[in-house]
């Protein structure tokens, strides 16, 4: 079962001062979680954790990352922009992002970010708009399907990013002669996996593709990235991925392949993101109606412009009601918003307490891609983001928008 890092008495504290819905992050156990995953590597002296800025893209949550020694990994101007402005730098910054506009590139020339090329025509591009670095990397995409045990995790032949690997050596030999002297290779395989094989499956393929390109190009391999895809478990009663083991089985295969290789210097990259942040976030909301006709429908005060993942993809997100939480759950409810969606549902058929108006509900693991996927369908007003410290107090970290800010960009 999941347990929300606020009680009842706690949200209504908070709601005195920023009425629902909104959401709350939980500062001691983001810091906690990023130091697990640093020490997990701290066997590679290179390691370094690159923060995917698209899950969470709010100053307050970079900053406390930097702190605990993360970079970010950015995918857009602005994320870019944001980045610099928390104070992240040169190599504090990866670049990676695809059909790249030249003013990206650009950019990330002049914070000198790490480039990841997601194509080898970009190559050309970005010489032409900000030149070519001496360090770069190169995603790769090994095509078919991707399976760990039998098992099909994902689909890389039908992913969009990345080069083939007849692409990664051209790649490599187009861009030496083009004078860069160290080299990273970047590949992002399956997505949200919470058992502990796939970044070691991941690890082998990426350092076997890395003695191989040594040998073919003659070129210094700098880093591994392992990008993102360790996942969290949304179900209750779903077992979190154990990242220690994780670390040691990837250490495993760092010494196998790279030992016999004379390759120990290479530093080992991860770019997390859900993995992160995802569990220490919550979308609090006050239920509105409740509606009894052919289902029985909870109506919040939130809706899927401030969570998307259930409508866009079904994707299941535990909810609390606060307060009875030791209530058995003897009800069924479609816990739905406001919009004019018919999929704009938080739970379908979800058994839960006897719910009633007024109740405070919080959603679950919404720390990575909750806020950030919002949006204003049907004028809808995106919500602010709250920060529950290590002190137990609560800071609005960004304000909720207005009607103002909605019509900003109107020309009447």
């Amino acid at each position: 079962m999941k347990t929300p890092f606020i009680t009842k008495e706690k949200a209504q504290e908070i709601i005195k001062t920023y009425p629902t819905p909104f959401h709350i992050y939980d500062e001691k156990g983001i810091r906690e979680n990023a130091r697990k995953l640093i020490k997990a590597f701290s066997w590679n002296k290179g390691y370094r954790e690159y923060f995917a800025v698209k899950a969470t893209p709010t100053p307050a949550i970079l900053k406390i990352l930097k702190e605990e020694g993360c970079g970010v990994d950015c995918s857009s101007y602005t994320e870019l922009m944001m980045s610099e402005k928390c104070g992240f730098t040169g190599d504090d910054i990866m670049f990676s992002s695809n059909v790249t506009p030249a003013e990206d590139f650009e950019y990330a020339r002049k914070l000198d970010a790490i480039v990841n090329l997601d194509d080898i025509t970009h190559i050309e591009f970005l010489e032409k708009h900000g030149g070519i670095p001496e360090t770069i990397c190169c995603r790769f995409n090994p095509g078919g399907l991707f399976s760990i045990s039998n098992d099909i995790m994902d689909n890389p032949g039908e992913a969009k990013y990345g080069m083939t690997r007849p692409q990664m050596s051209e790649a490599f030999k187009a861009l030496k002669a083009k004078g860069v002297k160290h080299f990273g290779i970047h590949a992002f395989l399956a997505s949200n996996t919470v058992g502990n094989e796939y970044y070691p499956a991941l690890a082998r393929i990426l350092f076997e593709l890395a003695v191989e390109l040594k040998k073919e190009t003659g070129v210094h391999i700098k880093f591994i990235n392992l990008s993102g895809g360790i996942g969290v478990p949304y179900l209750p009663d779903g077992k979190p991925a154990d990242i220690e083991r994780i670390g040691k089985e990837v250490h495993w295969v760092y010494d196998e392949v790279f030992g016999p290789e004379n390759m120990t210097d290479v530093a080992i990259f991860t770019e997390l993101g859900r993995y992160m942040l995802a569990p220490y976030g919550h979308l609090v909301s006050t239920v509105l109606h409740l509606k009894h006709t052919h289902k029985e429908y909870v109506g919040l005060d939130a809706c899927a412009a401030n969570l998307m993942r259930p409508a866009m993809y079904g994707s299941y997100h535990h909810i609390t009601v606060l307060g009875k939480e030791n209530e058995i759950c003897t009800h069924v409810y479609d816990v739905t918003g406001g919009l004019c969606e018919n999929n704009d549902k938080f739970a379908i058929n979800r058994s839960l307490p006897p719910v009633e108006i007024g109740d405070i509900v919080a959603i679950h693991d919404t720390g990575a891609h909750g806020f950030a996927m919002g949006y204003n369908y049907n004028g809808k007003l995106r919500s602010a983001e709250l920060m529950l410290k290590e002190d137990g107090s609560v800071e609005m970290i960004r304000r909720a928008e207005t009607a103002d800010d909605y019509f900003a960009t109107l020309i009447w």
